[in-house]
């Protein structure tokens, strides 16, 4: 999957990295569209709770414009009335959303440029604007949907009221997890941009808005539609452009993605959100070298967007392929920064908290019994695998994911993200009625149960997987005296025949085929021990 803007998690990784739009609103981070507009900052009367850091600047505001030069005390003790402080401050709404807080204290001292949310026709009914609008900012949502439908009632041209009821309906779908509340949302944003005499500042906010949703239903051509229609409006706004290659990289339209971005570059050559998404693109080329430069001065850059753990990970692979000794410096310092378990486990799509080491035990994993049924019965399942090694059947695959440095990799799948290839199990039917006995890994939606054959001369680029809520059961089938042989971490392991090696793939991992002849082994992927059933059963399908 492509980079996804302002994201954490994403394809990145390895071994089914591909994600999907969600199927609820929920309010995680990982989608683009989960980010709430409403402004966060504390107490917006100052009591109780303490002062944040946004609450103190606004109260310095208020006691400056008022001229209330008076001690720390009076606003501890509750000396002052905010409620009329905020009444008399209503003149300084700089931004058109009903009050005055911190962010028109930003432009009141000309830190951030003055949105135009009203037109001509909007300025007469502020009051009724405000009114609506203070009632949805203190979490009144359905009061605030009643009092912007019946302004949009009485005022059907006006961009501001229905705007507002737009965010009211977000609001509510954010608050009740209801799909149909926001596509009646997205309807509305809609509604917005099609009205006459819409403020530039809010048509932008109101597309932008409708796109994030848009992405956030899964609905990526819509959402792509309307960034389209944002750069046809406003050419000249580059961010517009980025999102607009974002769009693209969502549907998987790399080439289309990387026009965008070659233009944006070619206006503003040090715009970093667009060199890392182009390095990202060049890499997916296997235009590895390339990558690495844009990758590197993009995340140097700090612009918003570029902090993602993706792109640390891309660029320290992209490092590694090419022998840059600098490659565990990234892994290092997108360590520090959060955004992987360790230097050596740089999965994105984790679960916080579960144990994490390279290598298992049986004992350890709790699997026991599925380890003894596989070591019992290795002699079938390898006298399945090798039955269907066949080429003419067609039934085992090149690896397709780029992690091959050299050689001839082939799989042949079984189990994908706890779904059964009907087809598959007709070549291992023994294999498969085996394996059925064990949920903990037929039903990991975060894996696969397949065949891998190895012939002589390959060597798999260290990589690791997408996710630390699995590890990964290797049962040696046919394997060659010498020559073939697996690293997790800082340490190497070889197969034996009728034996079963356990690793977390979320740790980097590394394989050589040296041998005069070919290596197969049974791939049989398990939940982490530690996940829960409820866990298992909400976690998406990677």
């Amino acid at each position: 999957m492509a980079p996804r803007k302002n994201a954490k998690g994403g394809g990145g990784n390895s071994s089914g990295s591909s994600g999907s739009g969600s199927g609820s609103t929920s309010t995680g981070s990982s989608s683009p569209g989960a980010r709430r507009e409403t402004k966060h900052g504390g107490h917006k009367n100052g009591r109780k709770g303490g002062l944040s850091g946004s609450s103190f600047f606004t109260w310095f505001m208020v006691i400056a414009l008022l001229g209330v030069w008076t001690s720390v005390a009076v606003v501890w003790f509750d000396l002052v009335d905010y409620e009329e402080v905020l009444g008399k401050l209503g003149v300084y709404d700089a931004d058109g959303d009903g009050d005055f807080d911190v962010d028109d204290a930003k432009i009141l001292l000309a830190k951030k440029k003055k949105p135009k949310l009203l037109n001509k026709f909007d300025k007469t009914i502020k009051a009724e604007l405000d009114a609506a609008e203070k009632l949805r900012k203190r979490g009144k949502i359905e009061e605030a949907v009643n009092a912007f439908e019946e302004l949009v009632r009485k005022y059907p041209q006006s961009p501001r009221a229905r705007y507002g009821k737009a965010q009211c309906e977000d609001d509510l779908a954010e608050k009740r997890r209801s799909n149909e509340v926001l596509r009646r949302a997205i309807e509305t944003y809609q509604e917005v941009a099609s009205l006459p005499d819409v403020p530039s500042d809010l048509l932008k906010l109101t597309l932008k808005r409708q796109s994030e949703r848009q992405q956030f239903l899964g609905h990526m051509r819509g959402s792509l539609l309307t960034l389209q229609k944002l750069v046809q409006l406003f050419p000249s706004d580059t961010s517009l452009k980025n999102d607009l290659g974002v769009g693209y990289l969502l549907i998987g339209d790399n080439a289309n993605a990387k026009k965008v971005y070659e233009e944006v570059l070619n206006v503003t050559p040090n715009d970093g959100f667009a060199k890392v998404h182009y390095g990202f693109i060049l890499k997916a080329q296997n235009k590895i070298a390339e990558s690495i430069p844009y990758l590197k001065e993009g995340i140097e850059s700090g612009d918003p967007g570029t902090d993602d753990g993706r792109f640390y990970f891309h660029l320290g692979d992209a490092m590694q392929r090419v022998g840059n000794k600098e490659a565990y410096k990234w892994y290092e310092l997108g360590y520090k920064r959060g955004h992987f378990a360790s230097v050596w486990q740089r999965s994105l799509y984790n679960v916080n908290g579960l144990k994490a080491q390279p290598w298992w035990t049986p004992r350890e994993t709790g699997y026991t019994e599925l380890v003894k049924s596989l070591e019992r019965n290795w002699k079938l399942i390898r006298d399945e695998g090798l039955a269907v090694m066949d080429k003419a059947k067609g039934l085992f695959l090149p690896e397709d994911e780029n992690l091959r440095e050299k050689g001839d990799w082939s799989q042949f799948t079984l189990w994908q993200q706890g779904r059964k290839n009907e087809n598959a199990c007709k070549g291992a039917p023994k294999t498969c009625t085996l394996l059925e006995k064990f949920p903990e890994t037929t039903g990991c939606r975060r894996g696969q149960i397949k065949y891998s054959i190895m012939h002589p001369g390959t060597h798999v680029w260290p990589h690791t997987g997408p996710t630390n809520c699995r590890l990964r059961m290797h049962l040696g089938l046919v394997i060659p005296k010498s020559g073939c042989k697996i690293r997790c971490a800082n340490e190497t392991k070889t197969w034996e025949e009728g034996k079963v090696l356990i690793f977390d793939d979320s740790f980097e991992h590394e394989v050589w085929q040296d041998a005069s002849s070919f290596r197969l082994i049974f791939i049989v992927d398990v939940w982490h021990p530690e996940l829960t059933p409820q866990q298992r059963r909400s976690l998406p399908a990677i």
